[in-house]
């Protein structure tokens, strides 16, 4: 109990409750020494008074908030049950947790569901850590015994207890998973298949379906897994204790028999199992009792499947199943004889002849049915040395009928572990250290407990001590380590109640004795029982309600037991006349499963017990293999106490010769719900496994442990006077006395110091007041210079104020002058303007009416004017007219006078012309001189007439413009003149009257209008809404087609993204595949070289054979196949078995692979041309191999076509449904996938040119061909331009093999380095290109081989080395292009200068191509190598931001679980060291000039390996999970980054790969409080899924006080927010780090080569080669 000191008000303490046996309540005063009560709240707020007197009955404290859900529970800083079942129920229910440390235990709860926290991925994570680095698992335990058994090569042990229902055997499954996985089998064998094979067998025949659990395990067994040297698993071994016999013939309600029955019945149907007669489990009374025959979300049928895969698997052939399933069967026919009762009072008994069960039980074993039926209800007795046939009553022979069934079950179980062990046992060699795992049953305690209940419990009792011990022991170690005075802590030894069970005169020496009793009863035990142990052992109670009971105090719990049926169960006794008819069976199974004991060992009577049936030499030999209370090492009489006893006894020495790891399964609650905690059935496990022991031990010492660094970090603030940091011890121990005056309460180690429970809490309440005085004073200081700071602001403030104050009056004061002088200006003038407006107003009256008068007055005077003017115009009218009539009437009498007068004269004068033309001579006197004038005239007038025509034209224009002048202005004028007539026509003719029509008419002119404008109103805003009708209509069509395009673009890009997944797959398989074989051939040359080395043996002094040609004959040709398939993934091809899975040797010329040849259809003509034996046979097991693959090849790609062409009829069959704007969009993107599977069929014809499988089988053909030289073909001959090429080099055929040994085999590191990028593919190249122009086919092929296999053997023999690695797939990446650009296959057009080759070189272009993936895998397989150890000690554990992790220290115990040794870490594990492993490969490749492009698959693929490894092990790691770290996994993340960049590889995917650990960094450094946080938080954690979010959360653990831990409460907002993204992501919590992106090798044009261009060193010593 904690001191006093830390009661005070506030504290929070853990008081009983009936129902959840601890809750929370805090102090609401300080306790004082002396009070007898205190006054505590509980949560839901009631108050209650809680009695302490004395003090030692105080409330056990609670530890700071900062330690809730610790994942170790010694850590915490009190120590006490209800601290452990808090910590535990806060990490199970709130943090989802199954797993957490109690010091070197492991507490496992059930969580009742499926957790996917056991992948592969979970298994490399944990592989390799320290145990006490990482999160709680399972695979932490069984990887700390791993390391451990490599380390300190010392056997370990796995012992895993708990109730039935707890998950033994769940966790002892994944205990041997993780073995198989870490420490693979090197054999063929599969070793570790085998060990994982034997779980669903011994499922099956050993476990159950309990009230308690479905899958109950109804008996214990010990598997040890055998090493070897190397830590891989060789072998394993199983030992099997105290079976559940009694249940194969009685179940209670709502259990089942063993599932093996009841998956035969559901299998009953099977054509092999009608033999077997079986009917529904309803039907067989063994399996019918518990009236529950079915197990939720399980088949029988498909488990059964499981089973006889296992058997097969261990090589349990299948006559022998099948005989196992026919012993299993009549036991189910056994229990259905029908045994009778005859006889005065049923003395005696019968069986009908004719029933039906026994004759198919006698079938079944092969026995006769009448002698079974007689001694089943007969016994025999040797009575005065005469032997008598007494007959059994009913009952009696009903009880030896279940007896023969349960010895026949124990055989058989017992039979088929040795069998396992047989089938699991190391052959070659013998395992140098081991690993046992222990699934042993819990402490048990029912209702009604009987003898199976007291052998558990008696098992647990020593299991319980053991356990005690070795904790001590570790307690002793560490304060021994420490050079600590040793003080024993004293701690509750169960041995009394051992002693009680099995000291002399014990409970087992009496229940023995009275076994040996001939009239022993359970009540003559039971009273011995009282007379000897009653009131002598404190362990020992009687009840008191009962005389044939027993209570016996066991160390977790008192058990009563009833004392009915102990000496039956104890005897086991099965009567020898059945089993004498057994063991004349027919079946070989049946005859040894009974088979008889020695001569010379006398039986005591006809009863026989379980042990003694067979004999001591082999019952010694099958103690080895399968130890138990079957198997017994005694000759004479042995009850099953014994056995067990003795069972008991070598397990206990097995495990104490070994270094033992606890794995403590606890059931949460009994209704079998998932994540349900049940805290009473939780108190009582835990008090029953012994955790709470643990802590009661380390309690009881020093629990509390800290370095000197870390303490001095921590309570530096309480170390008074001179603090040095280079003695930190003598700087503890010189103030440490003053903070705790009792020297009891701590203690100094060397470089640890050790405090008593509850001391640590006294530190950190003195820190925390040393804290709060130092706080009060700093905010002390802090608020008077804040109030000063305070005063001072308001004293200026004040100023202010009052000087703006003062201003404001004044300005108020001048603002009211202005106003009151404005006001009186105001009313001045608007007085003025007042009187002003009246005089206007009436003044503007008077004037209008004078305006309307003189109006009026005026128009009167206009209206007689008009008048006036119009009579005065009718008479000058008429006037006008009169006047004018007598003008023409005398103007006409004028001209007619004037006309006769001039006629007169006229006449006159015509008379006398006459007479004047009659005289000649006057007619030539007037033309005299007229002629010469008529000429001068004529040509005047000709002048004239020119000028008059030019005039004339000249004045018509002018004439034309002035009259269009003219014209223009008279209208003008007539315009003017028409208006102003207008005018004064209008001005007389207007009316009053008219002018009332006028306004009449303009006002309905007027509303005319108002109306028309009203209609335009309304047809413009009609026509407004039609307009924003149609645009939104327009606007609805455009989203509908964006949408229709955008949906019609994903679909497209979801086909696209498919095909292109589906290539990749398809790629990363064959590459898969490729890795596979190249494993396989590294097996077979090892196989070769055995060969030869055994054949070397045996003739001494052979000659050597030469290097050149070890590996010539031997190089690989690849097979293309027609299409790409679907290749199988390595761990299926590596499941394929081609040998016997018997003792014999792989390549023993036996039987069985002749007829395994023929079923597959392999030739065995081929290897007939091979030499050597040995090599033939490991030839013919590859070639079986190699057909397996091909038949499964073929498959797969069959079913791949059904679903292609299952998918592209998916698009018609939707456009035969849709609707025609459908059938246009299915057109549409039926055409997109058109295009996207031509674009595929593109993409696979270019995958197919590049990528083939190889198989050996071509390989060793074509060798074993060109070895016997069999196939000759006539050298075709060579064009004749071929014949002109020049710039080629010569190889003799002599020197090919000198060659390829100098070139690439022997050519050492420095010389390969300096020499040209590439130069020995275009020496290759050359040689290749001058043999094809001799015309020698066979010759071109055989050197490309040659080729191929050499630059395989310097992969081989370089295979540590990046520069050399890449050196060769700079060489085999060369000579594959140069091969390509010259293949007579490729299309030559725009390459006139290139020369095709005659030979056809695709399957040797194929092998380049496998060989440069090949050199690629070996390039990363080096560099991740050298990069695993160094990844998590420098992204996460190294220090690169100085001080940044040295700036706070949590505050906890500091307390590595002695179990767990730390590891040194990695030397040189910084960033430094993996920028400069990362810095090197790039070096090596861009040395050889290799495509940037492969540079950034490569990096891709390491940046990938990187951040997963980083990544999953934050994940497993709560230590990581804090701010500081997210700096500093962000800083390093940086580095990475800019070295990327600095080296241009950004754009490969190797920065994107680093994404998830940016977003984890920010994660950590981002606020976790509010729902905005949580917003901000999801929507930048796009990389990581659901789970890794949550998970990081949870183990997010404060490192300073000034940090706070996340709440459950914003973790259940994140994890609501996250439901939204959820669909469609993976449930993985940790990334794949054994993914594999595959690799593409772009083709590249090489450039011209000529042997003029080479510069060949004369290091390479090929000098022989001519230029040509």
């Amino acid at each position: 109990m904690a001191t006093t000191e830390l009661y005070t008000k506030g504290a929070c303490v853990w008081v009983p409750d009936p129902e959840a046996v601890w809750v929370s309540a805090q102090l609401l005063r300080e306790y004082r020494p002396g009070d007898q009560q205190i006054l505590i709240q509980h949560a839901d707020g009631t108050e209650t008074e809680y009695p302490v007197m004395p003090p030692s009955s105080l409330p056990p404290l609670g530890n700071p908030d900062i330690l809730e859900g610790e994942n170790d529970l010694t850590a915490l800083t009190f120590l006490h049950e209800p601290a452990v079942l808090h910590n535990l129920r806060v990490r199970f229910l709130d943090y989802s947790s199954i797993y957490t440390y109690c010091g070197i235990v492991l507490v496992a709860l059930n969580p009742y569901e499926q957790l996917p926290i056991y992948g592969e991925e979970v298994i490399d994570a944990y592989s390799g850590q320290d145990m006490a680095d990482m999160e709680p698992h399972i695979f932490s335990v069984a990887e700390d015994a791993y390391r451990t058994m490599i380390r300190e090569e010392k056997n370990q042990s796995i012992i895993i207890s708990g109730e039935s229902g707890s998950g033994k055997t769940v966790s002892a499954k994944f205990t041997m998973r993780y073995f198989a996985v870490v420490g693979g089998a090197t054999q063929q064998t599969s070793v570790e298949e085998k060990v994982l094979a034997s779980n669903p067998i011994m499922e099956a025949i050993g476990n159950a379906k309990t009230t308690r659990n479905d899958n109950s395990s109804r008996f214990g067994k010990y598997i040890e897994i055998g090493f070897g040297h190397k830590g891989d698993i060789i072998g394993a071994n199983m030992r099997t204790y105290l079976l559940e016999k009694s249940r194969v013939v009685f179940q209670a309600a709502e259990e089942r028999n063993y599932h093996i029955f009841y998956q035969l019945c559901a299998s009953k149907d099977l054509p092999e199992f009608r033999s077997l007669k079986l009917d529904s489990a309803e039907n067989f009374r063994y399996t019918n009792q518990g009236r529950n025959l079915h197990i939720p979300d399980t088949d029988d049928a498909v488990e059964l499947e499981r089973t006889r895969n296992a058997f097969t698997i261990l090589g349990v052939q299948p006559d022998q199943q099948m005989e196992i399933f026919h012993v299993m069967a009549a036991i189910l026919h056994l229990g259905n004889v029908n045994i009778q009762a005859s006889g005065r009072g049923g003395e005696r008994s019968y069986v009908d002849a004719h029933d039906r069960s026994l004759a198919i039980f006698a079938k079944l074993l092969g026995v006769e049915g009448a002698q079974m039926a007689q001694w089943l209800c007969h016994r025999r007795l040797a009575v005065g040395g005469e032997m008598l046939v007494k007959p059994m009553t009913g009952q009696q022979a009903i009880e030896a009928r279940d007896a023969l069934g349960k010895h026949m079950y124990e055989q058989l179980f017992t039979w088929t572990v040795q069998r396992l062990n047989s089938s699991l046992r190391a052959h070659r060699q013998q395992p140098k250290s081991y690993i046992g795992v222990l699934d042993i049953y819990g402490f048990e305690t029912f209702h009604r407990n009987s003898f199976e209940q007291f052998c558990i419990n008696y098992a647990n009792e020593k299991l319980q001590q053991q356990f005690n011990r070795h904790v001590f022991q570790l307690e002793q170690e560490e304060y021994l380590r420490e050079q600590l005075p040793w003080n024993r802590i004293e701690f509750s030894d169960n041995q009394p109640c051992i002693a009680l069970i099995e000291g002399q005169l014990g409970l087992l020496d009496l229940l023995d004795e009275e076994c040996k009793m001939p009239k022993g009863s359970d009540e003559n035990w039971a009273q011995k029982l009282y007379d000897q142990h009653l009131n002598h052992s404190a362990h020992f109670r009687k009840p008191r309600m009962s005389n044939n009971a027993f209570i016996v105090l066991h160390f977790a719990d008192m058990v009563q037991y009833e004392c009915d049926g102990f000496l039956d169960k104890n005897r086991d006794t099965a009567f020898e006349e059945p089993i004498n008819i057994l063991r004349a069976s027919q079946s070989e199974l049946v005859a040894e499963l009974f088979q008889k004991e020695p001569a010379g060992e006398v039986l005591p009577n006809s009863s026989l017990p379980n042990g003694s049936l067979r004999s001591g030499k082999r019952a010694h030999r099958e103690h080895k293999l399968t130890v138990g209370f079957q198997v017994g090492v005694f000759t004479s009489y042995s009850c099953l106490s014994v056995q067990f006893r003795q069972s008991l006894q070598l397990l206990m020495e097995t495990l104490n010769s070994t270094t033992p790891h606890y794995v403590r399964c606890i059931k949460p609650n009994d209704l079998k719900q998932p994540f349900l905690f049940d805290p009473k059935r939780a108190v009582q496990q835990l008090r029953a496994c012994g955790v709470l022991e643990t802590i009661r031990i380390s309690a009881a010492g020093y629990p509390s442990r800290w370095t000197y660094e870390e303490f001095f970090t921590r309570y530096r603030v309480l170390l008074h006077g001179s603090l040095s940091t280079d003695d930190l011890r003598r700087s503890c121990q010189r103030t440490l006395s003053d903070l705790i005056p009792d020297p009891e309460q701590y203690c100094f180690g060397k470089t640890k110091v050790f405090f008593r429970a509850g001391q640590v809490a006294v530190l950190e309440k003195l820190r925390g007041d040393k804290l709060h005085a130092a706080g009060v004073l700093i905010q002390s200081w802090v608020r008077g210079w804040l109030q000063r700071k305070q005063y001072q602001k308001l004293r200026w403030a004040a100023l202010i104020v009052q000087r703006y104050t003062r201003g404001t009056l004044a300005r108020r004061l001048a603002w009211s002058l202005r106003y009151t002088r404005a006001a009186l200006i105001i009313q001045k003038t608007y007085r003025m303007l007042a009187v002003r407006q009246l005089y206007l107003t009436i003044r503007e009256a008077a004037i209008k009416i004078q305006s309307f008068i003189r109006g009026t007055q005026a128009r009167r005077i206009y209206r007689q004017m008009l008048v006036e003017q119009a009579v005065v115009f009718l008479q000058a009218r008429v006037r006008g007219w009169l006047a004018r009539c007598r003008f023409r009437h005398i103007r006409g009498a004028v001209v007619y006078l004037q006309c006769c007068v001039r006629r007169w004269a006229a006449r006159k004068e015509l008379r006398q012309l006459r007479a004047e033309a009659r005289s000649v001579e006057k007619y030539r006197e007037l033309n005299k001189g007229m002629e010469v004038k008529l000429m001068q005239l004529q040509l005047r007038a000709d002048q004239q007439a020119r000028e008059s025509a030019s005039l004339r034209e000249t004045l018509k224009a002018e004439r034309e413009a002035y009259s269009t002048e003219l014209e223009q202005l008279r209208s003008s004028l007539q315009k003017l003149q028409t208006q102003l007539r207008e005018n004064v026509i209008a001005a007389p003719l207007i009316t009053e009257k008219k002018e009332e029509e006028r306004r009449r008419a303009e006002e309905r002119h007027a509303q005319e209008i108002l109306h028309l404008k009203q209609e335009i109103e309304a047809i413009r805003d009609k026509r407004d809404a039609l307009e924003k009708e149609k645009d939104d209509l327009a606007i609805r069509l455009q989203e509908q087609e964006k949408s229709r395009q955008e949906t019609h673009q994903q679909t497209v890009d979801e086909a696209d993204a498919s095909v292109r997944a589906e290539l990749e797959e398809e790629r990363r398989r064959y590459q898969s595949l490729l890795r596979e074989f190249t494993r396989l051939e590294q097996r077979y040359d090892n196989l070769r070289d055995m060969s030869m080395f055994s054949n070397n043996e045996r003739s001494r002094g052979h000659r050597r054979t030469d290097s050149s040609v070890s590996l010539e004959a031997l190089s690989p040709v690849s097979t293309p196949f027609s299409s790409s398939p679907i290749f199988p993934s390595p761990e299926e091809v590596r499941r394929v078995s081609v040998t016997s899975p018997t003792d014999r040797r792989p390549w023993s010329s036996e039987q069985p692979m002749d007829v395994l040849m023929e079923n597959v259809g392999v030739a065995k003509d081929t290897a007939e041309k091979m030499k050597g034996e040995d090599l033939k046979h490991a030839y013919d097991a590859v070639r079986v191999a190699n057909k397996f693959l091909e038949t499964q090849l073929l498959s797969q790609r069959a079913q791949w076509e059904e679903e292609i062409s299952a998918l592209r009829m998916k698009p018609h069959e939707a456009r035969d449904r849709g609707d025609t704007a459908g059938d246009a969009e299915i057109k549409d993107l039926a055409e997109q996938v058109a295009v996207r599977d031509q674009e595929c069929s593109r993409l696979r014809r270019e995958l197919k040119e590049l990528k083939h499988t190889v198989t050996l089988r071509r390989i060793l053909s074509y060798a074993g061909l060109c070895l016997a030289m069999v196939e000759s073909q006539d050298p075709s001959p060579a064009p004749e331009k071929n014949q002109m090429l020049t710039g080629l080099l010569e190889c003799r055929k002599k020197d090919e093999n000198k060659l390829i040994k100098n070139l690439i085999t022997d050519v050492r590191v420095e010389v390969g380095l300096s020499l040209p990028s590439g130069l020995a593919a275009r020496v290759l190249f050359l040689c290749i290109r001058q043999v094809d122009c001799s015309g020698d086919q066979t010759r071109v092929k055989g050197l490309c081989v040659a080729s191929v296999g050499g630059i395989k053997n310097g992969l081989k023999k370089h295979g540590n080395d990046l520069d050399m690695t890449a050196m060769w797939l700079k060489n085999a990446y060369l000579l594959k292009d140069l091969l390509q650009q010259h293949s007579p296959r490729k299309d030559m057009k725009g390459s006139e200068e290139l020369v095709p080759l005659v030979t056809d070189v695709q399957e040797s272009v194929r092998a380049l191509s496998d060989l440069c993936i090949q050199a690629y895998q070996q390039l990363l397989s080096i560099s991740e190598s050298r990069l695993q150890p160094i990844i998590v000690p420098a992204m996460l554990e190294s220090e690169t931001i100085s001080g940044l992790s040295g700036s706070s220290v949590k505050m906890s115990s500091g307390r590595k679980r002695a179990a767990s040794d730390p590891r040194a870490p990695a030397e040189g594990a910084s960033m430094s060291a993996v920028l400069r492993e990362l810095g090197a490969l790039h070096t090596a490749l861009s040395r050889q000039d290799l495509p940037s492009g492969l540079l950034e698959q490569a990096f891709h693929q390491l940046i990938y390996l990187l951040a997963a490894t980083t990544l999953n092990s934050l994940l497993l790691r709560k230590d990581m999970c804090c701010w500081n770290r997210g700096l500093q996994i962000r800083y390093n993340v940086s580095l990475l980054e800019e070295w990327l960049r600095s080296r241009s590889l950004q754009t490969g995917g190797a920065v994107t790969a680093l994404e998830p650990l940016i977003q984890v960094a920010q994660l950590l450094q981002m606020g976790k409080k509010t729902e905005a946080d949580g917003q901000a938080m999801v929507k930048t954690c796009n990389a990581l899924t659901n789970q890794q979010i949550v998970k990081i959360l949870s183990l997010y653990t404060p490192q300073s006080d000034t940090e706070e831990r996340v709440t459950l409460n914003f973790i259940r907002i994140v994890q609501g927010l996250l439901k939204v993204r959820s669909e469609g992501q993976p449930p993985q919590l940790l990334r794949d780090v054994r993914r594999v992106f595959p690799v593409t090798f772009p083709y590249q044009k090489p450039a011209p080569v000529s042997a003029a261009q080479l510069k060949i060193p004369e290091s390479l010593k090929i000098s022989f080669l001519r230029r040509i």
